[in-house]
């Protein structure tokens, strides 16, 4: 036979025998199970051999044979607390205002006229009923005059009608008519006194004339402006404290005042609003400060310290606080059971070394360290800070405010 026919014939043996190997569905790879779940010969062997034989796992280590296996216990998470010193602590309130006049008046003239006198200047200092002005009245001084000589003339005429009365020649009817008379005469001197005060500017209390817009001879209508009148002793210092503060405060307390121009003076609160600003929510406080040299003027920047009630309360450092599950601002802390809890906290001051706190519990201790890393309810591994990490958290919060 030719080279090239048996070359031929192979082939399609070849293909023959491919095509009936396809027909018998064998695709798995060398070592794998067989068809119908039974597994191969060797196989069955060598389940024999190791039925005698512990299972392991990857590591070589024995699997736990039964659901009683002890299980590996949680590792607690270490805290640092601490138990920090109580202390009787007053409150520090600061508010921002300013200073202003006891009383303030603007003088005013009752009528019009030219100004005849003017006795005083600005920055004078006057008493109650001092002049302050007199508009030129020569015809209301004039009907003063006259009144009082008619009042002179009817007390005449009653005298010689009482005694003309007590001799019998003289009736009753003109005894009365002669009364009449003299209180008719009483009556207009009164209103021409009245008529002539009216051109009277009179200062109304104690204080210093801070402005006189008008000068002597110049004309002035009916209640037109003539001066300005300060109170100035003692002097207010007044802001507008918040509605979380106002509860710490109350009349009499004592109160720092410190102006922009560097001065310090003491006062004392006189004066707490009970109806807020409907803008801001605030109430206005008024301290009055003593100022009898007139040396703190009206209108200064001023920032008013007042001391609220002493409180319980402990410093920490500003690291401490953090958030509740429910959003508020507080501390977490271990019970005796080495359960977290949280406090929430009423900030009462914050000073360049710490944040003094108060609504913590006597007996808190409190979680310095990890604070953040452990929840409510956790059991944790509490442990004593030391001193230098409670200086070194200080330290942290001392820099932060500088």
């Amino acid at each position: 036979m030719p080279k090239f026919r048996f070359h031929k014939l192979a082939a399609i043996i070849v293909l023959i025998g491919f095509a009936a190997w396809m027909a018998t569905g064998q695709f798995s790879s060398v070592g794998s199970a067989v068809a119908d779940g039974k597994p191969k010969a060797g196989e069955v062997e060598q389940s024999k051999a190791d039925a005698g034989k512990p299972q392991t796992g990857e590591q070589g280590t024995a699997k736990p044979g039964t659901a009683e296996a002890e299980q590996p216990k949680a590792v607690l998470r270490t805290v640092a607390v601490v138990t920090p010193p109580r202390r009787t602590y007053a409150r520090a309130i600061r508010i921002s205002g300013l200073t202003e006049a006891d009383k303030r008046a603007v003088l005013a003239t009752r009528v019009a006229g030219v100004i005849d006198k003017l006795p005083v200047k600005q920055g004078q200092h006057v008493k109650t009923g001092d002049l302050v002005l007199m508009l030129a009245a020569e015809e209301k001084l004039s009907a003063v005059g006259n009144a009082k000589q008619l009042v002179v003339q009817r007390q005449a005429e009653l005298a010689a009608a009482q005694r003309l009365m007590k001799t019998g020649n003289l009736p009753k009817l003109q005894l009365d008519t002669a009364r009449s008379n003299l209180t008719l005469a009483q009556s207009q001197l009164e209103a021409a006194q009245a008529e002539l005060d009216r051109n009277e500017v009179k200062a109304p209390f104690d204080g210093v004339i801070d402005r006189v817009p008008v000068e002597l001879g110049s004309s002035v209508m009916q209640g037109g402006e003539v001066a300005t009148i300060l109170k100035l002793d003692p002097v207010i210092a007044r802001g507008e404290v918040s509605e979380r503060d106002l509860g710490y405060l109350k009349i009499g307390d004592e109160a720092n005042v410190s102006l922009v121009s560097g001065q310090i003076v003491k006062g004392t609160v006189r004066y707490i609003s009970r109806d807020a600003s409907s803008a801001t929510r605030t109430f206005r406080v008024e301290v009055a400060i003593p100022n009898g040299d007139g040396s703190v003027p009206a209108g200064m920047t001023a920032e008013i310290a007042l001391s609220a009630q002493p409180t319980d309360a402990v410093m920490l450092p500003r690291s401490v606080v953090t958030l509740g599950d429910k959003g508020d601002l507080g501390i977490r802390a271990v019970d005796k059971d080495d359960k977290v809890a949280f406090f929430p906290i009423d900030l009462v001051d914050d000073t360049p070394t710490g944040l003094v706190l108060g609504g913590i519990p006597a007996d808190a201790r409190i979680i310095v360290a990890g604070q953040e890393l452990v929840k409510e309810g956790e059991v944790v591994k509490p442990v004593e800070a030391d001193q230098a990490t409670i200086q070194k958290l200080l330290g942290e919060a001392t820099t932060g405010t500088q």
